[in-house]
């Protein structure tokens, strides 16, 4: 149905009686489908059937049909009385609905209830649910999706099952990670690290474990929005030809990312590591960063009592957080109008606080000049420098094992304590498996050992470089924090001179006020 046609079974609410709402859903939206088509098309031919028009469409792409349809994205809104109103509901078939008997008889009866109609594909006329025979009917139909939906969740589990007794992954590929498949559309060959997801997330983890104080999961997220990263959902989304819908980076997840043992290659099972038949870890490939790392990354993450800082700015502003004002000492922040430039004041003493009472005359300057002023300073004195880069080194690999055959020896301890292996032929395996573990952590800690820590290398690249190929004012913000550089910005007329190493404004820039 197109041109003329379709304007005609398209169009807005007029309260004819017969205003419905097109419902369509689809559990997994892939280039080769044609679904969305077909239910169009049928949803059109229904709503014709009954001398009805579409005034919207409720699209749940990418929802199972498990999902209850009172919270469905897109159809939860209009049975929620959210959206505005409308007349009954279209679909192409009554699993379009859903696979839940419940979900369909609540959404059918809610519709008898408030006396709007429910139309689908294939059936003669409205659904009337309060005839015996269509309620039979109806009811049937829910029931063979709903069978349908038990058989496809058997499935999955019994291949998912098998997959996992057979270390081959199954599911969605984690953060910095990715499958490669022989053939296309085929069974995952093998697992390797992403090129791109993994350098970003391991440039993530140097920065937290090289300042854990100052680089956080909440600055790096905020870090990765403003440089454009594609947050893990849409990173994924891209990765199998769909299009990213614009996500961004939040703090739990990434923490999340950075504490997961699958940053270790590890095959993954409700947020463990598989276990094969020795007691070990199943491992997929090699992973993002090493055992000695993780643990590190732990630490780094654990949650602490930190000083008061105040809100963070993210806005195009250079010296935020780094200019103070020279007479009460308090953070300058900037003043914004229609009819002047953005500029950096003191406005502790217009706040009321105790400590700028004597804040008189306040300093003041436009952003833009002493932005320049210590961006000039600050090439001058440092531009020639050679970036280092602090990393963390795990040391020659041998606390890395121990930390491994710890973890497993624990795991094991718990798994007996818990009861497991109670059966004669179980505690025979436990013993010998946990004697040889031992024998294993005696002959390691024998072994020399460079332990793992920070170190710092040369990265080639001049301070200069990196703020001139800097992604954005917050970058270059955060180097000159790296740097220890403060600002300390006087009222005109201040006897204040330039000294090494702090910045000061009267001499320099007679224009301050």
């Amino acid at each position: 149905m197109r041109g003329t046609d379709q304007m005609l079974i398209e169009r807005p609410y007029d309260g004819c009686g017969k205003c419905l709402l097109g419902v369509r859903r689809l559990s997994r939206v892939k280039a080769a489908t044609s679904s969305p088509e077909r239910q169009w098309e049928d949803v059109l031919a229904a709503a014709a059937s009954v001398g009805a028009h579409i005034i919207g469409w409720a699209d749940d792409w990418e929802v199972s049909g498990a999902t209850d349809p009172m919270t469905r994205p897109k159809l939860g809104p209009w049975l929620r009385d959210e959206r505005g109103p409308y007349d009954g509901l279209v679909a192409a078939a009554v699993d379009r609905l859903g696979r839940n008997v419940v979900d369909c008889l609540n959404t059918g009866y809610k519709m008898r209830d408030e006396g709007k109609l429910l139309v689908t594909y294939g059936h003669d006329g409205p659904w009337d649910l309060g005839d015996p025979t269509d309620e039979n009917r109806f009811t049937m139909e829910a029931w063979g999706a709903q069978m349908e939906l038990r058989a496809i969740q058997r499935r999955n589990r019994n291949a998912t099952v098998k997959m996992r007794a057979a270390g081959r992954p199954k599911g969605k590929p984690s953060y910095g990670f990715q499958y490669v498949r022989v053939v296309m559309g085929g069974k995952v060959d093998r697992v390797q690290l992403h090129p791109h997801a993994s350098t970003v997330i391991r440039e993530v983890a140097r920065r937290i474990l090289a300042d854990p104080w100052h680089h956080t999961t909440s600055s790096e997220a905020a870090r990765l929005n403003r440089a454009g990263e594609l947050a893990p959902a849409d990173h994924l989304a891209v990765m199998y030809g769909k299009q990213p819908q614009g996500l961004p980076w939040h703090p739990t997840s990434l923490r999340n990312i950075l504490l997961s043992e699958a940053t270790l290659g590890y095959l993954m099972h409700k947020g463990k590591p598989v276990i094969d038949r020795e007691g070990n870890s199943v491992r997929l490939c090699e992973g993002l960063w090493d055992r000695t790392t993780h643990e590190a990354l732990k630490k780094a993450l654990t949650p602490r009592n930190t000083p008061f800082k105040g809100r963070h700015s993210f806005r195009d502003y250079l010296l935020t957080e780094v200019a103070l004002c020279g007479q009460c000492h308090n953070r300058l922040y900037t003043q914004t109008s229609a009819d002047a430039p953005p500029r950096y004041a003191c406005t502790a003493r217009n706040k009321g606080w105790p400590s700028a009472r004597n804040c008189r005359p306040a300093p003041l300057i436009r952003a833009h000049l002493l932005d320049e002023y210590v961006e000039e300073w600050f090439l001058q004195r440092f531009g020639g420098g050679t970036i280092f880069e602090t990393v963390y080194d795990p040391g020659n690999g041998v606390d890395e094992r121990i930390a491994e055959v710890r973890a497993t020896r624990e795991r094991l301890r718990a798994d007996r304590e818990a009861g497991l292996y109670d059966a004669a032929d179980d505690a025979a395996w436990f013993r010998e498996r946990y004697a040889a573990l031992g024998g294993e952590l005696s002959a390691l800690e024998a072994e020399p050992r460079r332990p793992a820590g920070m170190v710092q290398r040369p990265t080639g690249e001049t301070v200069a470089d990196r703020w001139f190929n800097a992604s954005d004012i917050q970058a270059r913000k955060q180097m000159l924090m790296d740097f220890g550089v403060r600002v300390t910005l006087f009222p005109h007329g201040a006897p204040v001179r330039w000294a090494a190493g702090v910045v000061h404004g009267p001499e320099r820039n007679p224009t301050a006020r």
